[in-house]
């Protein structure tokens, strides 16, 4: 199960990993927080006024269309976007995703998890990847959702408990990555869109670790038409695609998580989220 704040996240975050996955086999599914009602268009080729005015619907429509690309199941847990203030005393609009009490917000996902019963759920660290209100709140329930799910006294009538066995945070964007793919691009006399990206971690320690990197090079392409998907927030002339996807594949062949909690032994770092998980691991939580 991967939890994202908005339609594209999926897309941009472990959707390589995903697509791994599901051709080998596995049940996923992407559990959108919100329908991102509330973002902007940032493709300039989508800025239209038709556009903004049915930003919703049309996100709904994209994601969908993700969907089929990486071949995951996906649900809307049914929250409204908060936006992205433009300064830290902004307050966010009342009834939004992020100002929820987080019961309220983390049951709809705790249900998610007792139907589809996941062993490895994968989101986003504590701070968001970025400061997004959203994303930290995403963070939130995912932890709320894993440790409450296979506790039959916690959130009646969500369904029978079941315990997932592993938490991950994503971890696509990091200073190393991108240093990795910048100096490539530059030993290779290409434009690197990645500097300002490296400049933004100069005074910022890494918080968690990379312990597990996923193979999935292969599976770059479907990431980069699931993301084209979205078209409303991704524009296909941007810094996104300025990598060729040839050298992401060779530099950088894997998509990143961190073990936030494990309640199966492994030995890290890891190359499989499953890692550790046996057939007696995964029986129904008892009630």
């Amino acid at each position: 199960m991967a939890v994202h704040a908005h339609p594209d996240d999926e897309s941009s975050k472990g959707a390589a990993t995903m697509a791994r996955y599901v051709r080998e086999g596995v049940d996923v599914l992407v559990c959108t927080l919100t329908g991102g009602e509330r973002g902007s268009v940032l493709n300039p080729k989508m800025d239209r006024p038709e556009v903004v005015a049915n930003i919703g619907a049309i996100r709904k429509a994209e994601m969908d269309r993700a969907r089929e690309i990486l071949g995951v199941q996906q649900r809307f847990m049914g929250f409204v976007d908060s936006g992205l203030p433009e300064n830290e005393d902004e307050p966010l609009p009342e009834g939004s995703f992020a100002t929820k009490k987080l019961e309220e917000a983390s049951a709809p996902l705790v249900a998610a998890v007792r139907e589809f019963r996941p062993h490895v759920i994968i989101t986003y660290d504590d701070d968001g990847g970025y400061p997004h209100p959203d994303h930290i709140m995403t963070n939130r329930v995912s932890v709320e959702a894993f440790e409450a799910a296979g506790d039959p006294d916690r959130y009646p009538g969500t369904g029978d408990p079941w315990q997932p066995l592993k938490l991950y945070y994503q971890m696509g964007f990091t200073k190393e990555r991108f240093e990795a793919l910048h100096e490539a691009m530059t030993a290779r006399g290409l434009g690197s869109p990645y500097a300002d990206w490296i400049s933004r971690w100069e005074d910022r320690p890494a918080k968690w670790p990379a312990t597990t990197r996923v193979p999935c090079a292969d599976y770059f392409q479907i990431r980069d038409e699931a993301l084209l998907a979205h078209a409303t927030q991704i524009d296909p002339d941007s810094w996104w695609f300025v990598c060729p996807r040839e050298l992401q594949q060779e530099i950088w062949p894997t998509e990143d998580y961190h073990l936030a909690r494990s309640l199966v032994d492994t030995e890290l770092p890891e190359s499989d989220l499953f890692a550790g998980i046996h057939a007696e691991d995964v029986s129904p939580a008892c009630s």
